[in-house]
C-alpha cells in the first residue's frame, strides 16, 4: 500500500470521526440519463463535450447532503451565490485511460484527492473525504464508460469542482456549497506530431506570490493569466513563463510546471524544476512523478530550487541548456523552443533559443513515454494505477 492511499484512509478515519455531516460511497444514487447522447466519433475539442452524466454533492445546514450521480444538465444558482462575486471555487484534473488490454486505467487519483482537500482549506470551503470522493469519481467513470476512447494518447478527461453557492453578499466563510464532477473526452495533445512551444517571458507580470494561493488549484489562480497570456501571442508565443521577484526567479510555464535540462556551472548534467516548499507553484501530480522517475534513474542530478533568467540567459548562450519544458495533466509534457524574454521593457525582447538536441532521445520523450506507457498499461507500475471496470 502505498504511502499516500494510508495517508488517505487515515483522513478517512478522521473525517468519519468528525462532527459534521459527511458523503459517502454507499449512499450514492444513480439516476439514468432519459437520453443518452451520440459518442463523437471524433475527438472533440478539448473540454467541449461531456459525457451523460455527472456527480453532484450539496452541503447545506452544516452536512454534506446524499451524493447522486445524475445527468448532466444546466445549473441554478441563485444571483447572490458567493462563487459569482468572490470566486470561492477550487477544481482538479485528472484522466481514465483505456489501457491496450482494454481495461481502464486511473493514475494517481489519491495525489488530485489529497490536493483537492488542501485547496477546500485554503479557500474557506467544507472539509470532505478525499477516499469517499475518489470512490465516487471511479463509479462514474464506470458508468460513462463506453465514453472513454481507444485511440493511442486519448482519454477521459475528469473534472472535479467545489464552489461556495449560499446566497449572501458577506464575505465570509461558505455556508453552502456544491460539489461537481464531470467528465469530457479528449484527444491526444501531439496528434500531428511534437510541437514545441515559445514562451513568453515578463517580469511585470506574476501568476502568485509568497503567502498567496499559488500552491492551490483555485479558480481565482486562473482568470488573471488569460489576458497576459492573449499578450503573448503578439510575440508568437503560446504560453507565459511565469518570473517572481528582483532575481526573477522561474517559477511556471503557461498553467504547468517548468523543467530545465541542463549541464551547470561544473559541467554536471542536472534536471531542476522549481520547489513547492515557497508557495508560488502548484505541487503538479505529473511534477511528482517525474521527479521520482528521475531519482530512480540516478542518471543525473535532480534537484529542486528556482533557476533564474540570468542563469537560463548565460546557459543558453554557452550552449549549456539541454531541454526546457513544462509539465501537466493535459500534455505530460511540452517541450519549448524558445523564450521571449522581456529584459528592458524600453527595449525588444531577447530571443532565447533552446536547440532540439541530437543526440539521442529527448529526456521529455522518455518521460513522456514512461508516464504514458503506465497509464495505458504498456509499463507495469500497479502502485501508481487503478483499475475500475
Amino acid at each position: 500500500m502505498s504511502g499516500c492511499r494510508r495517508l488517505l484512509q487515515l483522513q478517512q478515519k478522521r473525517h468519519a470521526s468528525s462532527d459534521y455531516g459527511q458523503f459517502h460511497v454507499k449512499n450514492l444514487k444513480f439516476v439514468r440519463t432519459p437520453a443518452p447522447k451520440p459518442i463523437p466519433t471524433e475527438t472533440p475539442a478539448f473540454g467541449t463535450v461531456s459525457t451523460d452524466h455527472m456527480l453532484e454533492i450539496d452541503y447545506k445546514n452544516g452536512a454534506w447532503q446524499t451524493p447522486v450521480i445524475r445527468p448532466v444538465e444546466d445549473l441554478r444558482l441563485h444571483p447572490l451565490s458567493k462563487v459569482l462575486h468572490y470566486c470561492p471555487t477550487i477544481f482538479e484534473g485528472l484522466k481514465a485511460f483505456r489501457g491496450v488490454d482494454n481495461e481502464i486505467r486511473m493514475f494517481r487519483t489519491e495525489r488530485n484527492m489529497a490536493r483537492m482537500v488542501t485547496s477546500a482549506k485554503r479557500a474557506a470551503l467544507p472539509d470532505f473525504c478525499p477516499l469517499q470522493l475518489e470512490h465516487m469519481i471511479e463509479d462514474l467513470v464506470r458508468k460513462d464508460q463506453e465514453w472513454i476512447p481507444s485511440g493511442e494518447g486519448t482519454s477521459l478527461y475528469i473534472r472535479p469542482l467545489l464552489m461556495g453557492v449560499d446566497p449572501s453578499l458577506g464575505v465570509t466563510r461558505s455556508t453552502e456549497a456544491k460539489l461537481l464532477v464531470i467528465c469530457c473526452p479528449v484527444g491526444p495533445y501531439y496528434a500531428s506530431g511534437w510541437k514545441p512551444i515559445k514562451l513568453y517571458a515578463n517580469p511585470a507580470h506574476i501568476r502568485a506570490a509568497p503567502g498567496g494561493v499559488g500552491a492551490f488549484k483555485m479558480g481565482c489562480n486562473y482568470a488573471p493569466t488569460i489576458d497576459v497570456t492573449d499578450g503573448a501571442a503578439q510575440y508568437g508565443a503560446q504560453q507565459c513563463l511565469w518570473l517572481w521577484g528582483d532575481k526573477q526567479r522561474i517559477t511556471e510555464t503557461g498553467t504547468s510546471n517548468l523543467f530545465l535540462f541542463w549541464k551547470n556551472s561544473n559541467d554536471d548534467v542536472e534536471l531542476i524544476t522549481p520547489p513547492t516548499s515557497g508557495g508560488l507553484i502548484l505541487p503538479g501530480v505529473t511534477r511528482e512523478s517525474i521527479l521520482t522517475l528521475a531519482k530512480e534513474w540516478g542518471e543525473f542530478l535532480v534537484t529542486e530550487r528556482y533557476p533564474t533568467m540570468k542563469e537560463v540567459k548565460e546557459a543558453a548562450a554557452e550552449g549549456r541548456i539541454l531541454e526546457f519544458f513544462g509539465a501537466g495533466t493535459a500534455a505530460v509534457v511540452a517541450p519549448c523552443e524558445q523564450i521571449v524574454y522581456v529584459e528592458n521593457p524600453n527595449e525588444p525582447p531577447v530571443l532565447i533559443d533552446i536547440p532540439e538536441r541530437k543526440d539521442g532521445k529527448p529526456l521529455y520523450r522518455r518521460l513522456y513515454e514512461t508516464i504514458t506507457g503506465i497509464q495505458n498499461g504498456k509499463i507495469d507500475r500497479p502502485e501508481w494505477v487503478r483499475i475500475v471496470n
